[in-house]
């Protein structure tokens, strides 16, 4: 069978397989092993055990639990409500401060969790009740949170961006540090809609309601989360200072958190520490499940010439790179509606790499923009992980609301794919003044 043909038939099967409700893991292996020992004969299937451990095999990926146990150690304890009340005590006073408090807050709680869904649960809890009872609409509340939780995926220190580094290779200190400049320009363009749109309904006095904190109010809920604040510093630092690599950087900053929880907020409950082991321990095996079932599902494609004979297909189309660029962002966004960040990124870009170097874009800049259209993915249907937490925390929010909500917000994401495309050394320039241009 032509090679492309059958790339076509494995997409067609593997959208079924997926679609069937088995987690991703277990359906890309399904897929692999079916095309392998149909195409290829039952010999092939001899190496896939081989090639799973082989994923697997990697110091680097040790930065993953560790970075997830740093997440939810510091999902567990009251950071996230003491985040967003410390921001909201300061910005009460500004035109539509509410609304800017909580996307500061899910920007601040995503670079220390590095999650989402936490991010999502953790300033929704209170954020969303508040902002209703402040007169806020409904799918503002709810869509300001479902999107600033999308944050968690970009800012550093990002389980994604090191899934990618894995998947490509590439320098995973400069894929944190390239998330940098884009995550703040995502978080400008988010706070620069709120308060416009505060200021166009005309709800303005909705965060001059009266309440007002005293100087003394202001400064003394600032120890309680200025600690994890100063552990990401410090892990940053290590990791650009040279100090350590990224997995000893993760290890020193998982142990740090899960003191800062113990200490500053009395988690010294061994239930409690085993409900953080525990969840770390289940989502880590996922992603690293979903990592070796993907090598396996990129060894198949590869054996069988269906990537090689992609990326000449596509070479051979001899367009515009811009052309280019335009219908693999469609691609990966309406992968991101249907599946998870890590699934897409290990599927698609070990294939769509040599594509994109080859037609002259960096592939850290790339990196940005596959996590942009991924936190897409994450506030629209079907799966729109973040709008059924936000639904899970407010449940007589309809979905249709919170959807109307973070649709702003998508646009904003939109904007920011076309600036950093327009303007590509916002990604660039921090890696390269910090680290040296990659030779």
């Amino acid at each position: 069978m032509d090679p492309l043909a059958l790339g076509g038939l494995v997409a067609l099967f593997t959208v079924v397989v997926l679609f069937s409700g088995v987690p991703v893991a277990v359906g890309l292996l399904i897929v692999a092993t079916g095309f392998l020992y149909v195409f290829d004969g039952p010999r092939s299937l001899q190496a896939l055990p081989e090639l799973f451990y082989g994923d697997l095999n990697s110091f680097a990926l040790l930065s993953i639990p560790m970075f997830i146990i740093m997440g939810a150690a510091i999902s567990s304890t009251r950071a996230g409500p003491d985040l967003y009340e410390a921001l909201e005590r300061w910005l009460t006073r500004v035109p539509g401060g509410l609304l800017v408090s909580n996307l500061g807050a899910c920007a601040l709680f995503a670079a220390m969790s590095g999650s989402s869904p936490a991010t999502c649960a953790a300033i929704g809890k209170m954020g969303i009740p508040e902002m209703r009872k402040r007169g806020y609409p409904d799918e503002v509340a709810a869509g300001s949170i479902a999107a600033g939780g999308t944050l968690g995926i970009l800012i550093p220190p990002s389980v994604t961006m090191i899934v990618y580094g894995i998947a490509t290779e590439t320098s995973i200190g400069r894929l944190f540090l390239a998330g940098v400049l884009p995550g703040i320009l995502l978080v400008s363009l988010f706070i620069a809609w709120a308060i416009f749109d505060t200021w166009r309904r005309g709800a303005a006095g909705v965060a001059l309601s009266g309440v007002t904190y005293s100087w003394r109010e202001k400064f003394e809920i600032l120890p309680r989360v200025i600690p994890f604040i100063v552990i990401i510093a410090g892990v940053l630092y290590a990791l650009y200072g040279g100090i350590a690599t990224p997995s000893e950087t993760a290890a020193v900053g998982a142990l740090l958190c899960i003191v800062v929880a113990v200490v500053v907020y009395k988690m010294v409950q061994p239930a409690a520490l085993w409900t953080v082991l525990r969840d770390s321990t289940r989502e880590s095996v996922m992603i690293l499940f979903i990592i070796g079932a993907a090598g396996v599902f990129s060894f198949m494609l590869s054996s069988l010439f269906v990537t090689q004979s992609i990326a000449a297909w596509i070479a051979d189309l001899e367009v515009n790179r811009w052309v280019l660029m335009g219908v693999i962002n469609v691609f990966l966004l309406v992968a991101g509606f249907f599946l998870p960040p890590v699934a897409v990124i290990l599927m698609s870009a070990p294939i769509l790499l040599p594509i994109i170097t080859a037609a002259g874009f960096d592939p850290y800049w790339f990196a940005v923009i596959v996590t942009i259209n991924m936190e897409i993915g994450l506030i629209t249907p079907p799966v729109g992980l973040n709008l059924y937490v936000i639904n899970g925390i407010a449940p007589d929010i309809s979905l249709k609301k919170i959807l109307v909500g973070s649709m702003p917000f998508v646009l904003c994401m939109v904007l920011a794919i076309i600036i950093l495309s327009a303007f590509p050394s916002i990604v660039t320039w921090l890696p390269d003044y910090l680290m040296g241009p990659e030779l």
